[in-house]
């Protein structure tokens, strides 16, 4: 069967619209899949979101969200939506990451970048530095850490690495003991409950160049920034967000809207060729 893929536009004043277009003239997607854009393409003045607009991105996400559900579609891919206008209209939602997890009773789901050379997943989201270091706890690194591991080993990996909060992992606990409290009982588990090689905690000043030269097949990060800064340098414009964990494969091209940009023909389509290609792949797998 040829996978079906939902792709929303997004906020329609953005990019969105423009790098989808994009996509399907670039002659890179998939033959063998159908896709159908979701939410409109028109009518709004670009590089000036409004209202309307953030309605227009909500009313998308909805629908693609029930086609998801009620198995119209194998997959879902997402344009981007401006969070602070979403919130003026009363989007209730950190994210499209947990609007989806809400639309879907998911609890157990995830955040993993992907792009080139480099796979992240996040053991902390949306949250303050602070409140990641403060809510760092070993069943969330262990819960995560299969969520990763399942999706690596559909796409043919195995080895995982985790990465040290502190400086040096932690510098045997002179740096902090996060590692030694938290981290490495989090690995001693999921090397017995996963299908997933996992090794660490590993410095995080050198685990990701490791990774991207191929010793690894993805990095566990224990908070948002330290995952995104790295794979937005590696992969900035063919970075991929993925949300693990829910009943169909969601991935969304990782950057925003871009309003100050928007219409001007110079958006790269990139990052949304590459969330729709593996879109496809996971849903085929």
């Amino acid at each position: 069967m040829r996978p079906r893929i939902g792709i929303t536009t997004g906020d329609p004043a953005g990019i969105g619209p423009e790098i989808i277009r994009a996509a399907f003239d670039s002659g890179k997607l998939p033959n063998d899949a159908t896709c159908e854009i979701i939410g409109p393409t028109n009518g709004f003045s670009l590089g000036k979101p409004t209202p309307s607009s953030a309605l227009a991105a909500r009313d998308a996400l909805e629908e693609v969200a029930r086609r998801a559900l009620t198995c119209e579609i194998d997959a879902v891919v997402t344009g981007p939506i401006h969070k602070a206008r979403m919130y003026e209209i009363g989007f209730d939602f950190p994210g499209q990451t947990e609007f989806f997890a809400a639309r879907c009773n998911v609890d157990n789901f995830a955040m993993l970048l992907t792009g080139r050379g480099l796979t992240v997943a996040l053991a902390t989201i949306h949250l303050s530095l602070a409140q990641a270091i403060a809510n760092l706890r070993c069943l969330e690194i262990v819960r995560v850490g299969k969520l990763l591991a399942d999706f690596v080993v559909r796409r043919g990996g195995r080895r995982i690495a985790v990465a040290g909060l502190n400086p040096h992992a932690g510098e045997s606990g002179a740096l902090g003991r996060e590692e030694i409290e938290i981290i490495a009982p989090a690995i001693a588990q999921l090397r017995g409950e996963s299908l997933g090689e996992f090794s660490g905690p590993y410095s995080p000043d050198t685990i990701f160049h490791r990774a991207v030269e191929g010793e690894f097949d993805a990095v566990l990060c224990m908070y948002h920034d330290q995952g995104l800064i790295p794979l937005k340098l590696h992969a900035f414009h063919e970075g991929v967000n993925v949300t693990l964990g829910l009943p169909f494969p969601r991935t969304s091209p990782d950057h925003g809207t871009a309003f100050e940009i928007a219409g001007k023909g110079i958006a790269r389509p990139d990052s949304m060729i590459a969330a729709i290609r593996l879109a496809v792949e996971l849903a085929q797998r």
